[in-house]
């Protein structure tokens, strides 16, 4: 499934789509240079003696290395007049590294190349050649360029990152393209995530879950049901309200009202039933260590919650709260229902106590409960939806890992999976466990 982020919503940036615009020194001229081989010490010193022994003026250098090989690029000034004796230096210096070295002059006008403006993280398991193909293809139709591809996650699914410049960076210039990129939904079994790159995508420092389905696997008000005996009731309810005949807080109320009598105990018997999605401590772990804030909004139950979310060390959590007289529950909650307009308010309220602007926000979710949240948010996430929230989310998830929140936000496997070797939480569960041991992680 591919859905796409309105990449034309954020708020308005200065353009860096014009490259670096360094002068050249008097009696230079531009030139690119570039090296490639097994990747071993003292490559890169070598390669910049060279350089600096010809009084080499530097505008932009790029190196990757990638499976054991190097890859350096250098777009420099350079005194026309030593370009070849540059060039035998720099062979010369090189060979005995096992390099490849190219010098290639430019005009005097020509310049680095321009900042990306968009970046698109794709997500799938698995991720193809032809996938990779039909959006580059894409891309292409619409005048936009893919500038780099890093690999950003191998478990558990794969995850790449392109940084893209868009013909048109404009705000609405890139409706057309988004809607073609859309249009690859029934073709391809990845999930695309684009939006503006720059300060904005990295200014995020607030994420909302919401709770059944979301951050955990089941339906709380049906597991409490099922300790009632009520199952077909509270479905034939939950099925009205899918209908449209009843909005949510009729038939929070009614659903409710079949737990009428249950002991309160059961509560906490269903609380320790909760089952966590794959990926959901790992991401919670790795928001709060880059100093995110992170809050779960249900429209389920506060006294089945509150432990999980002490256990997750959310910094907010709310739901609705069961009525208990003498132990067992009435039948009834109290307060202020947790509907669909109240998500979005409490997402402003914890933006607001956080010091935040909504663009720096994100919100998650899977059903129309969520739209108002999701519509509200900087960045909202669909994940595995219900087809009326995903109309709405700027991306989708249809897979069923939490953790590629942390990749569309640009957090790259390796990254996470270093962090947790150093405080003794990594551990990678053969995917096959899925739903089971996995959920634990």
């Amino acid at each position: 499934m591919i859905s796409v982020v309105d990449i034309d919503a954020s708020p308005a940036v200065p353009d860096s789509s014009e490259g670096l615009q360094v002068s050249l020194q008097p009696g230079l001229e531009s030139a690119v240079i570039t090296l490639s081989g097994h990747d071993r010490p003292g490559v890169t010193a070598a390669f910049f003696r060279v350089l600096s022994s010809y009084n080499v003026q530097l505008l932009d250098v790029e190196q990757s290395q990638f499976r054991g090989r190097l890859s350096l690029a250098a777009f420099v000034g350079l005194d026309p007049a030593r370009e070849e004796r540059l060039r035998e230096g720099l062979s010369e210096t090189l060979k005995v590294h096992g390099q490849r070295v190219t010098v290639e002059m430019h005009s005097a006008e020509q310049h680095s190349s321009p900042r990306s403006t968009h970046v698109a993280v794709v997500l799938g398991n698995p991720v193809t050649a032809a996938d990779v193909s039909a959006i580059g293809q894409t891309l292409a139709n619409y005048g936009a360029n893919i500038d780099r591809i890093r690999g950003i996650a191998d478990y558990p699914i794969t995850g790449l990152e392109l940084m893209i410049t868009v013909a048109n960076p404009e705000p609405g210039g890139g409706k057309a393209l988004r809607k073609a990129l859309a249009e690859l939904t029934h073709e391809l079994g990845v999930d695309i995530a684009i939006e503006r790159a720059g300060l904005l995508r990295r200014s995020k420092r607030l994420v909302m879950f919401d709770c059944d389905s979301t951050l955990i696997t089941g339906e709380v008000i049906e597991m409490l049901a099922a300790h009632a005996g009520k199952e077909a009731e509270v479905a034939e309810v939950t099925e009205r309200a899918m209908r449209g005949e009843l909005d949510f807080e009729e038939s929070l109320r009614e659903r409710v009202a079949t737990l009428k009598g249950l002991d309160a105990a059961v509560i906490d018997a269903v609380a320790k039933d909760l089952v966590l999605t794959p990926g959901a401590r790992t991401t919670i772990r790795t928001l709060k260590k880059m100093g995110y804030r992170t809050a779960v909004v249900s429209g389920g139950f506060i006294q089945v919650l509150e432990d999980l979310a002490e256990e997750l060390e959310l910094d907010y959590v709310r739901a609705n709260t069961l009525e208990i007289v003498d132990g067992k529950l009435t039948g009834r909650v109290t307060g202020e229902v947790v509907d669909r307009a109240k998500k979005a308010e409490l997402l402003r309220e914890f933006a607001e106590d956080s010091g935040l602007q909504m663009y720096q926000t994100v919100a998650v979710g899977d059903g129309a409960n969520d739209i108002d949240m999701l519509s509200a948010a900087g960045l909202g996430i669909a994940f595995n939806a219900k087809p009326a929230l995903k109309e709405i989310a700027d991306t989708s998830v249809n897979h069923p890992f939490l953790d590629e929140v942390l990749h569309i936000l640009g957090i790259p496997r390796e990254e996470i999976d270093e962090s947790d070797l150093e405080d003794g939480t990594y551990r990678r569960v053969p995917l096959e466990f899925v739903g089971a041991n996995f959920a634990a992680e």
